[in-house]
């Protein structure tokens, strides 16, 4: 599964920031956000942003915390971030792709929006032109 370049978004000005060259992009949560924000902040943050427009792909980082992460997926959040152990990652993976969602393991390499010089950054990172950067290579584990 190749998802396009991903950026880290920790609101929704960043969001609407990360939306607006009108390329392709995957939003992606801060670090553990699922825990901390919750799947409801989540989602509403990316409705806003789209203005009711079809949302890009995003991902929902549930840090290890499995019960936020199946919270995450009986809510509809298509992608996940979670890391725990095998067999409780095995069964939200499981979960998730019976929606047509994957959980991932790790975040993949991102822009975050919140860092020094980021929004300079932006277009380059998504057009694929920063070293390193390019599709997502998000390769989700589990069935």
């Amino acid at each position: 599964m190749k998802l396009p370049p991903a950026v880290m978004v920790h609101g929704l000005d960043q969001a609407r920031a990360a939306l607006a060259p009108g390329l392709p992009v995957t939003l992606l949560s801060g670090p553990g956000a699922g825990i901390y924000a919750g799947v409801g902040w989540w989602r509403a943050l990316v409705d806003a942003a789209t203005h009711g427009a079809a949302p890009p792909p995003d991902i929902l980082d549930c840090g290890d915390a499995t019960g936020r992460a199946l919270e995450a997926v009986r809510a509809g959040q298509r992608f996940l971030v979670l890391r725990t152990e095998p067999v409780l990652f095995e069964d939200v993976a499981g979960r998730a792709a019976r929606g047509g969602g994957a959980v991932f393991a790790e975040a993949p390499a991102a822009l975050d929006l919140a860092g020094r010089g980021a929004l300079r950054r932006l277009e380059a990172w998504l057009r694929g032109e920063e070293e390193g950067q390019g599709l997502c290579p998000c390769t989700p584990l589990g069935p």
